[in-house]
């Protein structure tokens, strides 16, 4: 009894303060630039909720963040660190538009399924090629993901320039926008795709229940926990590994894709826009705990939404957002190893 009553404490007091550590520190950076903190949490927190069009912005923004998220939270299962998933969504909208320019003239629910499947099958080709280097010539995922990621962007930029320039001029504002039919369905006088977030809700249903409920997510997280004891045991702990990949580089790869057809409407540069590393950040503050991967990419989500009115309403940069998130994340897994 004491024991239980002694973890439960631990565990709650744990993320209270990593939260207001975040906050403090935060604080301080507003204080340092003669801004009132409490206006800036105002619109940091509330902002993406005072208008409709904000919060369809933050719809829009927390469904490719979710599935880079649930991405991530199953190589975090495997013990993967998967940090080419920036590179994985830029891959998989790469691959998405390919259908979308070659045969433009074909059913909108054909395209938009086979935009789908080939922007999923980028991200996973993608990051197989990273458990590939791994595999064959003993270079770390961490690092084989990161310059996977400047390869991605790097081939993101040649199309847009190159291959699939506008028909006026090469310009990096992106390739020429795709008819209005082959656009996901929006609500009226929003940027709301409903189909987004709905394909992201799906995703983590899907991926809790095989992390949780399957023999494959037992497999999965013995390898994660110790790869060569999952291997006597008769796991095939390099297929798992991979497979963890895979499947984090499709979900990766699908966001890239809803980039594309409800967000951007055409390939630019920077069509990933950091939403991979900031998945990154909510997979860790969750702890890849598919159960918390919503709220925190929601409220990940809110706080980059509503930081845009910074810079208009208190003349600070809208980088603050990014102060108390990556302040979130660092101080959560301080306390952890606190614990530990």
């Amino acid at each position: 009894m004491r024991t239980d009553r002694l973890k439960l404490t631990t565990n709650l007091t744990r993320p209270l303060l990593a939260l207001v550590a975040a906050f403090a520190l935060t604080t301080l950076a507003l204080l340092s630039t003669g801004v009132s903190p409490l206006e800036a949490y105002r619109l940091v927190l509330f902002g993406a909720f005072s208008t409709p069009v904000r919060l369809s912005d933050m719809i829009m923004l927390a469904a490719p963040l979710l599935l880079c998220a649930v991405g991530l939270s199953i190589t975090f299962a495997g013990g993967l660190y998967n940090l080419g998933v920036e590179g994985q969504m830029i891959a998989g909208a790469i691959a998405a538009m390919v259908p979308l320019r070659l045969w433009p003239d074909w059913s909108p629910l054909l395209l938009w399924l086979l935009a789908g499947l080939s922007g999923a099958a980028g991200g996973a080709v993608w990051a197989l090629l990273i458990g590939a280097l791994r595999r064959y010539a003993n270079v770390s995922e961490i690092f084989a993901g990161l310059g996977m990621n400047f390869l991605a962007s790097g081939l993101a930029l040649y199309m847009v320039l190159g291959p699939w320039r506008r028909q006026t001029s090469a310009s990096l504002s992106g390739t020429d926008l795709l008819s209005r039919d082959l656009w996901l369905p929006t609500i009226d006088r929003l940027r709301l795709a409903p189909a987004a977030p709905v394909i992201a809700l799906l995703a983590l249903a899907v991926v809790w229940w095989a992390l949780t409920k399957t023999r494959w997510g037992l497999e999965v997280r013995a390898v994660g926990l110790n790869p060569a004891a999952a291997g006597r045991l008769g796991v095939a702990a390099f297929r798992r590994m991979a497979e963890t990949l895979a499947a984090c580089g499709a979900l990766a790869g699908i966001a890239g894709m809803l980039q594309v057809v409800a967000v951007h409407h055409a390939l630019i540069p920077n069509i990933s826009s950091g939403i991979g590393l900031l998945g990154l950040l909510v997979a860790l503050l969750a702890r890849a705990d598919p159960r918390w991967l919503l709220p925190i990419a929601v409220a990940f989500a809110s706080f980059t939404v509503g930081s845009i009115q910074l810079p208009l309403t208190l003349g600070i940069d809208s980088a603050i957002a990014g102060v108390l998130q990556g302040a979130l994340v660092l101080f959560a897994l301080v306390a952890r190893a606190r614990v530990r």
